[in-house]
């Protein structure tokens, strides 16, 4: 039986290394990409990221990358997985360090947690916490309604104007954890790091 083919595109964000850790592990056949032009030979990308939005747009577009990721999801029908940053990058729009248009995958604004709607929590919002899935299939198949996933952020997408499977989290105020809009996926939690439930969505992913 084939492994499946995953992409991990590399445009300097982040620790790769333990997302293609992480597919390597349940089973995927995983190849670091940096090459636009290699996007299209994929059926499957995963977007990872850390560090902030603006940046983030700024070496997808200097690598010629933002183009290509939008043309193997929207032209070839890629099922893209953006993960932490990369799922903000998915969204239209992000205020971290300015203004910023993102790759506009789905319609969704990224914005900064506000001390007010957080209470006395602190920012960033850093380790496990409890996400409530809307639905358990697609790639939310198999994990129980209430579920911990890790989380590093600050930033975050709000729950209206999305439409598909989601899921949600509390920090003082609901927010976006994840979504499955078609072939368009995206957790602000870290699967790599989130131990069996993670490895799970990971697999539900690849279609494993």
């Amino acid at each position: 039986m084939n492994k499946p083919r995953v992409a991990v595109i590399d445009y300097g964000m982040g620790n790769v290394w333990s997302v293609t850790n992480a597919l390597k592990y349940i089973g995927a056949e995983v190849d670091l990409v940096g090459n636009p032009d290699e996007l299209k030979k994929y059926e499957s990308l995963v977007l990872p990221g850390v560090g902030s939005f603006r940046r983030g747009m700024q070496e997808l577009k200097d690598r010629k990358l933002d183009s290509a990721i939008c043309a193997a999801v929207n032209e070839n029908g890629a099922k893209i997985l953006g993960i932490c940053l990369g799922m903000q990058l998915l969204g239209t729009h992000g205020t971290e360090d300015g203004e910023t248009d993102g790759l506009g995958l789905v319609s969704q604004q990224v914005d900064k947690f506000t001390h007010e709607e957080i209470g006395g929590n602190k920012i960033p919002h850093v380790g496990f916490n409890t996400v409530h899935f809307s639905e358990q299939a697609g790639l939310f198949a198999g994990l129980p309604k209430d579920a911990d996933f890790y989380f590093v952020h600050s930033y975050r997408m709000p729950i209206h104007e999305i439409k598909g499977r989601i899921a949600t989290c509390n920090y003082g105020v609901d927010f976006l954890a994840a979504f499955e809009v078609n072939n368009v996926c995206g957790t602000q939690f870290h699967p790599e790091k989130s131990q069996t439930n993670g490895l799970l969505l990971l697999r539900n992913f690849i279609g494993k």
